[in-house]
């Protein structure tokens, strides 16, 4: 007999009897609340970092991590994205805690440095080199994520985290105030548990994306491919030539973010505590065809034919490579990253990935797990937070979309030392004196409390766009090759000096020195148009490059940062020996 057949034979006092025992079960379950005040999708990075945040923040908050990875991970054959800047450092080393971890497992980072093509890349001695001659003094880090992965995994089983084992299968939302319900499978069981908030955390599956129909594409259409080699590279051996090896004062460029660069992609080579190399192309397909280098054997034979170099130390050590990798068409965004009405949220590669160049997925985990942690505590402590989630998720997205413009149709730069060693001094400027600078001070989290800071924000995201516009309007009518071969973005600059400085720490006068940076940022923008448009007026012969002058003149923009520039290079003058092919070139050695 069927339940419906034993129901309609019961009395209707029966049924208002069973009705009530019912009614009475679930107002006590709903008393009792979710088994988790926040269950995080996946076991990665993003995930456990935002646990330990979280907990930090609010220690009683109950916690679940499921990820489909049983820890420990191996190290070797793990996740890309080895490399830390600022923000991410700093979020690691002094937001978490994890000092002594970064200290004696992982390697100190000497900064980025980039190779530019010369003549077949056959000797790096003889390419432009950028890169710095000391380290800087806020440390960064080269990181073994699978070493990092079971640390973080580890910190967050002695904090109190519940971490299961398993595939989240689907995530039922609760209507109003209802808990949601997240379904896992493990083998062959489907359990289900409930959570006031779901964070998606679940890398490229998307699981949140995919059902709320979040996924957004981008134009930044470019493939990556990657292997690790069970051997220390040391790129600062490729060339015995005495004034090459001169150039760095302390350190050694194998603990640099070394790329090898060329018109229309780059190589990684990153050295990882376990021992081992990471080895990578990044290319754009109007360039370089993603089926010319997305097999083993294929990346090997493109090699040889862009880097062979790269390609010979890899050959004398084939044998002791332990993985290949492929990302086609990597970068992506969202509608939505964060909801507090419906009490979810995304981090890390579940909502959006810009590119590698820059190490930037780290830095976007950083800040968008300071907003989550920001948001869901308030939440959890009886504050509204839906208006808030809305700033934020505002605030996160223009950022991002901000910051993939210094990706979007750059590519091609990647082949003209003079506008790509400018442009990456730009990035690094404008990254330490905007976005680390607000890092260090708290200041992401503190903007939903502050609107008057938001035209600020707004004005430096129209002047990083508008820099990103004229490097490729320059690029186009560039055709110098600089007789530079070294350029220390660091030590020689006095801009870069005082934008790192001023990043370290919080503050005395935050207002005071966000004003005076966002001026020093003007002021170098102009300094870099001024530079470039002087010595183009110069190319009578050349009628694409007149064009490009007369607009540039005519550009009210331009007009504008050249005039900031003039006025504060009489009273704060700053060094202007970073524009190659354009000043006096120098070689630093």
């Amino acid at each position: 007999m069927d339940v419906h057949t034993q129901l309609s034979q019961l009395s209707s006092q029966s049924r208002e009897a069973l009705a009530g025992r019912i009614r009475a079960r679930l107002l006590e379950a709903e008393a009792a609340g979710p088994d988790h005040d926040v269950a995080i999708v996946g076991g990665g990075v993003a995930a456990l970092t935002l646990a330990l945040e979280i907990r930090s923040a609010r220690p009683r908050t109950r916690i679940l991590i499921v990820g489909p990875n049983p820890h420990p991970v191996p190290e070797i054959t793990h996740t890309v994205g080895e490399s830390t800047v600022e923000i991410a450092a700093q979020y690691l080393r002094d937001r978490l805690g994890l000092a002594d971890h970064l200290q004696n497992s992982q390697i100190r980072k000497m900064g980025l440095r980039m190779f530019f093509s010369h003549d077949g890349n056959a000797d790096i001695a003889r390419r432009t080199e950028l890169g710095s001659s000391t380290f800087t003094p806020q440390v960064t880090y080269q990181i073994d994520r699978g070493r990092l992965e079971n640390e973080l995994n580890r910190r967050c089983l002695l904090e109190g985290v519940e971490i299961a084992s398993g595939r989240v299968r689907s995530v039922d939302f609760g209507a109003g105030d209802h808990p949601h319900t997240i379904n896992v499978q493990h083998g062959d069981t489907v359990s289900s548990t409930t959570a006031r908030w779901v964070v998606d955390a679940s890398g490229r599956n998307r699981t949140l994306p995919r059902k709320l129909d979040l996924r957004r594409s981008t134009e930044h259409d470019c493939n990556a491919v990657w292997l690790r080699v069970a051997t220390e590279i040391d790129i600062g051996q490729w060339s015995d030539d005495a004034h090459w090896q001169a150039r760095l004062i302390e350190g050694d460029r194998a603990l640099s973010t070394n790329h090898l660069m060329g018109e229309g992609y780059w190589v990684w080579l990153i050295r990882l505590a376990s021992g081992s190399t990471s080895v990578g192309i990044v290319a754009d397909p109007a360039f370089h065809a993603f089926d010319r280098f997305n097999t083993l054997a294929k990346a090997q034979s493109w090699l040889c034919e862009y880097e062979p170099q790269c390609a010979a130390v890899l050959a004398s050590h084939e044998d002791l490579i332990k993985d290949f990798r492929v990302m086609k068409h990597y970068s992506h965004s969202a509608t939505k990253v964060y909801d507090g009405r419906q009490r979810w949220c995304l981090t890390g590669d579940s909502g959006i990935f810009l590119d590698p160049l820059y190490s930037s997925g780290l830095d976007l985990i950083a800040i968008g797990n300071g907003l989550i942690t920001d948001m869901i505590s308030r939440e959890l402590d009886g504050e509204n937070v839906v208006a808030r989630s809305g700033i934020s998720d505002s605030l996160f997205r223009s950022l991002t979309d901000m910051w993939l413009n210094v990706y979007h149709n750059q590519y091609p730069l990647m082949g003209s030392p003079a506008v790509m060693s400018a442009k990456v001094i730009w990035d690094i400027a404008f990254y330490w004196g905007f976005l680390g600078f607000l890092y260090s001070n708290g200041r992401f989290v503190t903007v939903a409390d502050d609107p008057e800071v938001v035209p600020h924000l707004e004005g430096l995201i129209k002047l990083s766009n508008r820099m990103q516009q004229f490097f490729r309007e320059w690029a186009a009518v560039e055709s110098s090759r600089p007789v530079a071969k070294f350029v220390d973005l660091y030590a020689p600059l006095n801009f870069m000096v005082k934008l790192h400085t001023a990043m370290m720490g919080k503050a005395a006068d935050f207002t005071a020195q966000f004003d005076d940076n966002v001026e020093l940022l003007h002021q170098l923008a102009g300094q870099l148009i001024e530079t470039v448009l002087t010595e183009k007026s110069r190319t009578f012969s050349e009628d694409d490059v007149m064009r490009q002058v007369q607009a540039w003149q005519q550009d009210a923009f331009v007009r504008e940062v050249r005039s900031i520039y003039r006025r504060r290079q009489t009273t704060s003058p700053i060094n202007r020996d970073w524009i190659l092919g354009v000043t006096p070139a120098l070689e630093f050695s």
